[in-house]
């Protein structure tokens, strides 16, 4: 397949002044012209049809066509951008992300891509030493598949260059945690402390914790971890949001969000300051769940902010052995993963949800999981009842084949991470065993079977960048080309496919698919420009490829 690249640079031309504030389908200029024109590019418009131009009135798309009638429709106070031969998509709708957790990450130690405990003690030793006295320590993304010894790392090591911070440092899923001593007396951890219901405090002979928590463990910590103030909370949600509009993200589906964060959504959006387009699924705390059962679905007056889901936990995660299984793990004899919630309190919640008139979305990795999950939908809302609400299964990564086909039978989401696929498949099959493979990361066989996938990343666990998951959707493979010919190439999908689920996809997830996620007229104006051609272009092509400019809500969020 030819390497499609376009032009690269934008030609940015302001008409006598500012473009007119935004308004609904019906705002923007009393005398009919748009606000804003994109001329001179390669719009993905949504019925097929070849267009060079599309043209923005208020929040939505006026008209999508060539240069000439989308010219036609400038006045003087519309502002024109000339893509330059640069593609023109909808953008991309992350549909399970963590917005706070990614503003939150990008403020403390990044571990990411790091290849041993040396060099992570290297980072926490250069982070310690520019903290003030009594202040907590906290990173995360560590990995220790990434590792030549993988073992588990401990209190003592860490110990050596925080001394008495406590320190909390969680590995990339965020379902396990490394702790220093002085954290676990922070939290009265001891060997007398028993394991929570859903999480597992690593020990020693005697016991002791080595500093390693798994799921619901993790928590023990983190309640004992002093509140960021206010101020500091909306400082992370805004640079979460600019590090997406950077790259192309015009919406997330904020997968677990409490009460009082949805309300800082909504404050901002409010004022006109949110920038994103924001889907919360409220997190499983009865302080957020009370107010959010009896308030029902919720809207910001822009419609940026939408909070009409819970977010519930089935397991763990499958890199720290917490994703619950059907049979046990092949590199852990006699252990299965950990259920993280009660079934029946997840079916307590589901009922209220459904009473509530909310979508229910529930983090389930392992084929024991999934296969709950769905057992758990199909008796609270019956099989006839689940298509109009649409409830969801979040990441849907290890699915027993015999399950599959539930999804679509029963109207259920999968919400998948590509990069998911390329960042566990090199020790998968330690964990599952070659033959318990049929059913993971099944992204062709579900799409096949009608079921309604969209995509994500799971940010901050996999970084923000669409254009390596659609690399990953369609390779299996790393950004080196490895393994040759993809991991399980048979659930690669097309360029078409992959981009379709990181946007139709997403929107229909969120009840949008009629107004969000594809490029004609009266759709919301949410539209993402890059130097080449993500549908058409050769998969490696999408590794260098760059977002040349980001409009969320008909407004210009972001550009060079």
């Amino acid at each position: 397949m030819p390497r499609t690249r376009f032009a690269t640079g934008l030609l940015l031309t302001t008409l006598l002044g500012a473009c007119a504030p935004a308004g609904d389908g019906g705002g923007g200029p009393a005398d009919g012209y748009a606000d804003l024109v994109l001329t001179g590019g390669h719009v993905r418009s949504a019925d097929g049809t070849a267009a060079t131009a599309l043209a923005v009135r208020g929040r939505r798309i006026l008209a999508v066509g060539n240069d000439d009638a989308i010219g036609a429709l400038a006045g003087p106070d519309t502002r024109r951008i000339d893509l330059r031969g640069g593609w023109l998509g909808p953008g991309f709708n992350d549909s399970h992300a963590h917005l706070y957790g990614l503003g939150t990450s990008l403020s403390q130690v990044r571990l990411m891509g790091t290849g041993s405990v040396a060099e992570i003690l290297e980072l926490v030793a250069a982070a310690h030493a520019e903290l003030p006295p009594g202040a907590w320590l906290e990173g995360r993304g560590w990995d220790q598949n990434d590792w030549a010894d993988p073992a588990w790392p401990t209190a003592a090591e860490l110990d050596v260059v925080t001394g008495d911070r406590p320190a909390l440092l969680r590995r990339v899923d965020g379902h396990a945690a490394w702790a220093n001593s002085a954290a676990l007396a922070a939290a009265g951890l001891t060997a007398a402390t028993p394991d929570p219901e859903g999480g597992e405090i690593l020990r020693d002979g005697d016991g002791t914790p080595t500093g390693l928590l798994i799921d619901n463990a993790v928590d023990l910590v983190r309640e004992v971890i002093p509140d960021p103030p206010a101020d500091e909370v909306e400082r992370r949600v805004r640079l979460a949001v600019a590090h997406c509009v950077a790259r192309g993200v015009t919406g997330v589906h904020d997968a677990g969000a409490s009460w009082e964060r949805v309300q800082l959504y909504r404050r901002l959006a409010e004022a006109g300051e949110l920038g994103l387009r924001v889907y919360a699924l409220y997190d499983d705390d009865e302080e957020t769940l009370g107010p959010a059962f009896a308030h029902g679905p919720l809207f910001s007056s822009d419609s940026l902010l939408t909070a009409r889901a819970v977010k519930l936990y089935s397991d763990g995660a499958l890199g720290s052995r917490g994703a619950l299984l059907l049979d046990d793990y092949r590199d852990q004899p006699g252990h299965r993963g950990l259920p993280v919630t009660p079934p029946d309190h997840m079916r307590d919640v589901m009922r209220r949800a459904a009473a509530a008139g909310l979508q229910v979305g529930t983090h389930a990795i392992g084929d024991g999981a999934n296969r709950l999950v769905l057992d758990l939908y199909e008796e609270v809302l019956g099989a006839s009842g689940l298509r109009p609400v649409r409830w969801r299964v979040e990441h849907a990564q290890i699915v027993h084949p015999d399950d599959l086909p539930r999804f679509a039978a029963l109207g259920v989401i999968p919400a998948m991470q590509p990069t998911h696929c390329t960042s566990d498949m090199d020790w998968a099959a330690d964990r599952l065993g070659e033959d318990r493979l049929a059913g993971a990361y099944a992204w062709r066989t579900l799409v096949a079977s009608g079921a309604h996938v969209c995509f994500g990343t799971d940010f901050p666990v996999e970084r923000v960048e669409p254009l390596e998951g659609l690399y990953a959707a369609r390779t299996r493979m790393h950004p080196d080309g490895t393994p040759i010919g993809g991991w399980r190439p048979e659930e690669t999908l097309t360029g078409a496919q992959a981009l379709d689920l990181y946007t139709a996809g997403s929107a229909y997830a969120a009840f949008r698919e009629d107004d969000l996620g594809r490029l004609a007229p009266g759709f919301l104006a949410d539209l993402v420009a890059l130097d080449g051609d993500p549908v058409a272009c050769e998969p490696a092509a999408l590794l260098t490829m760059r977002v040349l400019l980001t409009v969320v809500d008909g407004q210009v969020a972001w550009e060079p």
